[in-house]
């Protein structure tokens, strides 16, 4: 039997886990977390600090792993291709790419250089003056510059917690580096990318919906529809440069999503993750499309081969006229007591998946929130119609319940049903 490292122990690396082991593949999960989810069902597992990459090498070499694979965290993707090119094994990340997609002020350098609108701002490190953008107003939205998922993010409306948020947020940057940007109030969209031989095809274009419930903390996705209503716009403004940027760096293989916000049909970049991607768009393009990125990724670690070569003819971003929706389900802190109704949730014929992330007697943190570790679950739906989706998205809403330890409901806010004529 093969043997397979995987990088990250959260629950959205244990999907990829999941189904490394379903191919027959030994697999083993490396993190400092004991008891991280991604071990659970994991043929071994190591509690080691993944950024120790000679240590990494080490235990690859004594347990004699045939290859080596980033699961959906993204901090570990520079160790990653450390160390499998101390290993010699393949990988799809190139140095290019951990520079462009890995950290904010790399991401932010690379848009200058190619021309694609990104947010306005001011990097800070712990030697600057912490002064407020001269040229921009607040809000602000002040986040470390190598970090996902909400860690460490704030808006700032004022001078009164500035300084402080520029201090808090340094604390969270392994480069001692934060990014002050102007706060986009506008929509939210992102295209995810699949590379292929050296040619990029967009798999998928969604628009993002995120909650204004938890005042400055980093606003969490709660929903996401797929197409998104500005994919004639990206394809036509932004994917071009796009493009040339990935001749630049000579991308070959691998997924990359980006996100962006949309202000007066002018689309600014923001947010590159070069990894599987914690949203989970790859079960709607697995159940819509044929092709699972996941499989695609084991496979490319074991023979530098990544998809088939009919990918271009299964490829399709408007997912073949029907519309998929992720629900994004997030809860307040406090220990869960009850959960009812996600049984009848995962047996609905429109979920095709459903991705828990807590049980019941687990703990939601108050520090959580305002990050996507206070996501329950997220919830995977295809529809043939927006109306579809309301009914969907309302049906849900009526059935699940949760709550906490007194019997309240811990349910934050349910993604809102679309207007029927979303797509004009």
């Amino acid at each position: 039997m093969k043997k397979i490292m995987i990088l990250g122990g959260n629950p959205e690396t244990a999907v990829l886990v999941n189904t490394s082991i379903s191919m027959g593949y030994h697999t083993i999960v490396v993190d400092m977390d004991q008891g991280s989810p991604a071990k659970k069902n994991a043929s071994e597992s190591y509690d080691m600090d993944v950024f120790d990459v000679d240590k990494m090498v080490e235990l690859a070499k004594n347990l004699k792993v045939d290859a080596v694979l980033i699961g959906v965290v993204d901090v570990l993707v520079k160790p990653y291709r450390e160390i499998c090119e101390k290993l010699n094994m393949h990988c799809y990340v190139t140095k290019e790419a951990v520079e462009a997609f890995c950290s904010k002020d790399g991401f932010k350098r690379y848009c200058h250089e190619y021309n694609i609108q990104d947010i306005p701002g001011i990097y800070l490190n712990e030697a600057s003056e912490i002064d407020k953008p001269k040229d921009i107003d607040y809000p602000l939205m002040i986040k470390p510059v190598d970090r996902g998922g909400g860690v460490g993010m704030k808006i700032c409306r004022d001078d009164a917690d500035y300084k402080e948020s520029v201090k808090t947020a340094l604390k969270f940057s392994k480069k001692g580096v934060v990014l002050v940007e102007k706060y986009m109030e506008c929509d939210d969209m992102a295209a995810y990318y699949t590379f292929r031989n050296g040619i990029p095809y967009i798999s998928a274009i969604s628009d993002r919906f995120t909650t204004k419930k938890q005042g400055d903390a980093s606003p969490v996705c709660i929903g996401a529809i797929y197409p998104s209503k500005y994919s004639d716009l990206f394809v036509k403004e932004v994917h071009p440069k796009l493009c040339e940027l990935f001749k630049g760096l000579n991308i070959q293989n691998g997924v990359l999503n980006i996100q962006f916000f949309v202000e007066d049909n002018v689309i600014y970049a923001y947010d590159p993750g070069f990894r599987l991607q914690g949203e989970g768009m790859h079960f709607h393009l697995a159940h819509i499309n044929g092709f699972d990125h996941k499989k695609m990724l084991i496979n490319y670690a074991f023979t530098g081969v990544f998809g088939e070569d009919d990918f271009h003819e299964k490829n399709d971003y408007t997912f073949k006229g029907k519309i998929a929706c992720t629900i994004w389900v997030l809860l307040t802190d406090g220990k869960i007591d009850s959960i009812q109704g996600l049984n009848e949730i995962k047996a609905d014929e429109n979920v095709i998946f459903v991705l828990e992330r807590f049980k019941k007697g687990d703990v939601i943190n108050e520090d959580w929130l305002g990050t996507e570790k206070q996501v329950f679950a997220r919830i995977y739906l295809v529809a043939s119609s927006i109306a579809e989706v309301n009914s969907k998205i309302n049906e849900f809403k009526n059935l699940l319940k949760i709550s906490d330890t007194d019997g309240e409901n811990m349910i934050l806010e349910w993604l809102k049903p679309f207007n029927e004529d979303y797509y004009g």
